[in-house]
């Protein structure tokens, strides 16, 4: 066999093998060869350079747990994980299009300059220096390797600094911004003319026929949306609670632990406080030598107290318990014997003497006050232990069950129905969006699974199922005539409205007069933000042009129940001063716009450029 090996490897077919390998390498490298078999899976490639699977999936995983953070109740069935996943890439092609720009200029970070960033961010800090440990931890707990992390602040610096550069040269003209301020504090001179629908309700009228119409031209209107009934269990640690018994034996044992507790101690303290300095000991010393002279502590208090409001009362702090003084504050103060007086004592806020005035102590409420709040409180205790448990045992039995019946039976719970549920949601529990988004799925509405047992609130979690679909219908025009009729006599009543203002406005551009209409109301100089006219009206009277001097513009608001007759009168610029910090600040504003809008022109301009392609 040895031999045929080595005739075959001076053959004809070792030749060409060899030879094909030779142009292989010579053409593409060596990574042509050794790449087809170790090469990391790539899920975009951006001119040429590839994104890792590894690296997309690793920020898919961090974004998914951002948008958990953020929730007020997290729950993971709320997240859209194809929404993520494009999100993510989406970020990764743009920044990948912006890592090779700054490479192209010539933009890059050292060693050195990374070091320094990173030892000066305050969440690798302890006490104002750089640790290491909490550097690795917190590093660690992102998913990134220490080495990972330094190419990522690399690239993202010098990205920051390319957007830098471009939203801060965002340049605004002074006139543009001083224009624009002049317009935003305008003042309007205006009279209004209200025309209610009570004027205009004789000849409005909606016929039958137009009600049919309606009804048949609008159709999408009138679906009844498709909905299920659905069976659930709630398992909740209240409702568990209540089911738990407590001896009035375990009752007692509980009162007599809590005794300790619910029994309080407070201590009336006096003090002077001083500023820590170097002349600090001197200046306490001085004060304790007059103490001991036998002058008077609350005199002492007046003279060299900081603290200005109790010294006007000698130093009264008044009564408090444990957990309301500086530590050190509150060790010395409960070592004290009544009408002691300690040694100095320094806290954050300065150097203190401190003396005991007197101690008070609260009455523990008896058993027969307690009873009631202790047994919940034992009950809940207990009910937490069995709630994780019992949890667990419905998750994995509802799984696994071809309907609800079985697991509550097995768990002792009940199995309650809802009606009428549609995608957006029903009556509590499926006002949560997560459990309604699992009964609308493919597996539980069509293949009759059971949910996921999904946490909908604070120790309450819902297992559910689907009894009954309901597809989409047509509502009978019975049940949405007078709908109708609403909708159309509202319409009509508004057209009537604007048509009854349009008239008035013609008669006013003819000749300036009107006879019998109503009154005027006259608004002198309002601001855009005055509250004295109702929004549309205000909205209309700063969308008219400018009048010429001495002339009157028209204009008309209309709602559901009136329509005004605006003229407009006279238009007044605010004054901008100078020197105006609103000016500057608007300038500032402005121009910040203007470079954070050719940062995202700049974006864009290198994502068209960039050759892209998604597996």
């Amino acid at each position: 066999m040895l031999q045929d090996i080595r005739e075959n490897a001076q053959g004809t077919i070792a030749k060409i093998i060899i030879g094909l390998l030779i142009v292989s390498l010579s053409i593409w490298g060596m990574d042509a060869i050794v790449g087809g078999f170790s090469g990391e899976p790539e899920v975009a490639t951006v001119n040429g350079e590839d994104i890792t699977e590894r690296e997309f999936l690793r920020l898919v995983q961090m974004e998914s747990q951002r948008r958990l953070s953020s929730m007020e109740t997290p729950d993971p069935s709320m997240l859209n994980e194809d929404q993520i996943r494009a999100d993510v890439l989406d970020s990764l092609i743009q920044q990948q299009v912006l890592i090779q720009d700054a490479n192209a200029q010539g933009l890059e970070l050292n060693d050195a300059d990374i070091d320094s960033l990173i030892t000066q961010m305050p969440q690798f800090q302890v006490d104002g220096q750089f640790n290491r440990d909490r550097f690795v931890a917190t590093v660690r707990n992102m998913g990134m390797g220490v080495g990972e992390f330094r190419e990522a602040m690399r690239k993202q610096y010098v990205v920051n600094q390319i957007r830098a550069g471009i939203a801060q040269s965002g340049v605004v003209a002074d006139q543009n911004a001083r224009q624009l301020l002049q317009i935003q504090n305008q003042t309007r001179t205006f009279r209004v003319l209200s025309i209610p629908a009570t004027m205009v309700a004789g000849g409005v009228a909606v016929s039958a026929n137009e009600v049919q119409t309606f009804y048949q031209e609008n159709s999408g209107l009138f679906q009844q949306p498709e909905r299920v009934d659905a069976a659930y269990i709630t398992l909740s640690l209240g409702a568990l609670a209540e089911t738990i018994d407590i001896t009035d034996e375990e009752i007692q044992a509980y009162y007599e632990e809590r005794a300790a507790d619910l029994a309080s101690e407070e201590r009336r303290a006096s003090h002077i406080l001083i500023e820590e300095g170097s002349d600090a000991d001197e200046t306490m010393a001085t004060i304790q030598e007059r103490l001991a002279a036998g002058e008077s502590f609350e005199d002492l208090a007046r003279e060299y107290s900081i603290d200005t409001v109790s010294a006007e009362d000698g130093g009264d702090l008044g009564y408090a318990g444990r957990g309301i003084y500086d530590e050190a504050f509150e060790e010395a103060l409960f070592s004290l014997e009544e009408g002691e007086i300690s040694e100095p004592v320094r806290s954050s806020f300065g150097v203190h003497l401190i003396r005991l005035d007197d101690v008070r102590q609260s009455e523990v409420p008896s058993l027969a006050e307690m009873e009631d709040q202790l047994r919940r409180e034992l009950a809940r205790d207990r009910a937490q232990e069995r709630f994780a448990e019992i949890r667990s045992q419905l998750a994995d039995s509802a799984y696994a069950a071809d309907d609800l019946a079985g697991p509550a039976e097995e768990l002792g719970l009940e199995v309650r129905e809802a009606t009428g549920i549609t995608r957006d949601g029903g009556q509590a529990p499926f006002d949560h969006a997560g459990l309604v988004r699992q009964l609308f799925s493919e597996d539980v509405l069509e293949a009759g699974y059971n949910t996921e047992l999904i946490d909908v609130g604070d120790n309450v979690s819902v297992v559910a199922r689907v009894r009954e679909y309901h597809p989409a219908e047509q509502l009978p025009l019975e049940e949405v005539r007078e709908d109708i009729r609403a909708t159309l006599t509202a319409r009509k009543t508004r057209e009537a409205l604007a048509d009854r203002a349009d008239a008035l406005i013609a008669d006013l551009e003819a000749d300036g007069q009107l006879e019998g209409e109503g009154e005027w109301t006259r608004y002198e100089a309002l601001s855009r933000n005055a509250s004295d006219v109702g929004p549309a009206v205000m909205q209309q009277v700063f969308s008219m042009a400018r009048p010429e001097q001495g002339d009157t513009a028209y204009a008309k608001a209309v709602s559901d129940n009136a329509a005004s007759v605006i003229a407009l009168e006279q238009v007044t610029d605010g004054e901008v001063a100078e020197d105006s910090t609103e000016l500057e600040q608007l300038q500032q504003f402005l121009a910040s716009l203007e470079g954070q809008r050719e940062y995202a022109a700049y974006q864009q301009y290198l994502r068209n450029r960039a050759e892209i392609e998604r597996p």
